[in-house]
């Protein structure tokens, strides 16, 4: 070796030597910084246990610390405490052991929102509307939600007291409800919606939901002679992201790519294809969307669309595009982690690119032209990324009047047909009921008995404006002007009942037959009067439309391909 070598040779070797020195350096200097404030914190929660002039519950404080500190991360890092580890279960998998109805608080009183059909509550005789005064003994009315849900859910074959108040009834009575395990089917209704089209409607993407989808996609094709397809992913929140993959593989050929994610950590470097030959890889596929659709929904919706293999319709989706990894801590215990983002065949990451600025619903808000780049689907059409899956056919559905919104805000709807229900035994079939203007009548008759007021949204903002005027001292002013704009603004409520009668004897319909026909059966009837359903057989009913959606654009346009 010359000695020009043997000089470069040290050189390289004391250049890889002061790397690692550095890193190691580095490295060594953050678990310090780490073991340091893991000491503060402890001494800091031991000296208010200690010292804090009131009790202190360390569990709840050091909870709400964790919490705290996830949230400055992003919203889908979380803490999951041994507490709600059930919950967390029955997220994944969609199975718990309890008695299989959903409950909320309604006024001051935890209420049966809905009984699952075929499951405990139901089969011992719980109906939507009745109250919880007691479970095991213990009284409900100043409990949370979470609370009674917590000691309704237990051991399976293990009985629960519950002493139950039933509107239209005098007295209460009790039950002994032997709980089970309970598993939701996440397909919550497939079936015929004329006689080429077929629908599928996922609630969730939980453990083994793909293969429920083969199930029912198959029944459809193959024995009830569907020609077409609606996959409706309205409102479904996402899920397990090997079941969205799967779900995709339904309907795309073996070896296509259909999502990857890519994070800090190389083993989350990850590329999803297609291992399986698809069920049906031609027939025409309709999947909708709305602004609830999120996360595992956003990877189906947004593959297909990049594949050219369906047409999106409805509203732009959430905006979830980050994976998350549970890993366990102590005392059974887990950290739900942020570990990649998630990227469908175009190159597009559906993330929003700014999750602190959202709707109130949550969904991504509006981005800036200037942040968003162009993408190309596989025939060359383009797609946007910025935040969640853009529809190639907008929504057509109207949004709610103020006066129905209310109504349902209220529990005006649910509390007429918890009424309705108790003194009607029987209605005609989901698919034939309808609110006739004899029920409405007595809708009406009901709200009057209620002394139901509602407000539009023009009203609470003049009324915050009066008060601004007052305390700047304008209003004396301009009195007079502001009396006429609220007599102007002022909502009738019996003109209203009128104006919007279609709207509000649909939700009653709705929730009518769901109090018969459980959840089957309110999506049978929503299904007949659904204007997204209109415009989706419309679209089917010409080929052309269908064909020309998906075509790839005449001219090559837009040269940013990512």
């Amino acid at each position: 070796m010359t000695k020009k070598m043997l000089k470069a040779s040290i050189a390289l070797l004391l250049v890889v030597i002061l790397g690692f020195s550095l890193w190691g350096f580095k490295s060594d200097q953050k678990n310090f910084e780490i073991s340091k404030n893991l000491d503060i914190f402890y001494t800091l929660v031991r000296e208010l246990n200690l010292f804090y002039v009131d009790e202190v519950k360390p569990d709840k404080l050091i909870k709400k610390g964790i919490d705290e500190m996830l949230d400055t991360l992003d919203p889908y890092t979380t803490f999951i405490p041994e507490s709600e580890m059930d919950d967390f279960k029955f997220m994944t998998t969609g199975e718990y052991a309890g008695i299989g109805a959903m409950i909320s608080k309604q006024k001051n009183q935890i209420v049966v929102a809905e009984p699952y059909e075929g499951f405990p509550a139901q089969k011992s005789g719980l109906r939507a509307g009745d109250i919880f005064l007691e479970v095991d003994g213990k009284a409900a009315d100043k409990m949370a939600v979470s609370d009674v849900s917590d000691m309704l859910k237990g051991p399976a074959t293990k009985a629960v007291k519950v002493k139950i108040q039933r509107p239209g009834e005098k007295e209460p009575f009790t039950l002994d409800i032997v709980r089970e395990q309970i598993q939701i089917d996440p397909v919550t209704y497939f079936g015929m919606i004329d006689s080429k089209t077929g629908y599928i409607r996922l609630s969730s993407f939980t453990d083994g939901c793909a293969d429920n989808i083969r199930k029912a996609l198959i029944n459809l094709r193959d024995t009830k002679g569907a020609k077409s397809l609606v996959l409706d992913l309205r409102s479904n929140p996402g899920g397990l992201l090997g079941e969205a993959v799967k779900v995709t593989n339904l309907f795309v050929n073996h070896g296509q790519e259909i999502v990857s994610t890519r994070g800090k950590v190389a083993q989350w470097d990850k590329v999803y294809q297609a291992t399986e030959q698809p069920v049906d890889s031609v027939m025409p596929l309709i999947v909708l969307v709305n602004s609830g659709s999120a996360s595992a929904s956003e990877i189906v919706a947004g593959a297909l669309q990049d594949l050219d293999r369906a047409v999106i319709l409805g509203n732009r989706t959430f905006g979830k595009g980050l994976v998350q990894t549970t890993r366990d801590l102590s005392y059974n215990t887990k950290l739900k982690v942020t570990t990649a983002k998630y990227y469908i065949p175009s190159g597009r990451c559906i993330q929003a690119l700014d999750y602190s600025h959202r709707n109130t619903d949550g969904s991504v808000g509006h981005i800036a032209d200037s942040l968003i780049s162009v993408f190309k689907t596989k025939n060359g059409r383009l797609v946007k990324d910025g935040g969640g899956v853009t529809p190639d056919v907008k929504n057509v559905q109207d949004t709610l009047s103020t006066l129905a919104y209310k109504l349902v805000q209220d529990y005006m709807i649910f509390d007429f047909a918890t009424e309705y229900a108790y003194k009607h035994k029987s209605i005609a079939p989901a698919d034939k009921f309808a609110v006739d203007d004899q029920i409405y009548s007595e809708f009406r008759q009901f709200l009057s008995g209620k002394k139901f007021t509602y407000e539009s949204r023009s009203e609470q903002t003049l009324k915050a404006l009066i008060e601004v005027a007052k305390r700047e001292r304008y209003f004396e002013g301009a009195k007079n002007e502001f009396e006429a704009l609220g007599k102007g603004l002022t909502l009738n409520l019996e003109l209203d009942l009128g104006k919007f009668s279609e709207e509000i004897r649909e939700l009653l319909k709705d929730e009518i037959v769901g109090r018969y026909y459980y959840q089957k059966g309110a999506i049978i009837s929503e299904l007949g009067t659904d204007l997204e359903i209109k415009r989706v057989l419309s679209i089917f009913g010409n080929p052309a439309e269908y064909t020309s959606i998906l075509a790839p654009p005449a001219a090559e346009i837009g040269k940013n391909k990512k």
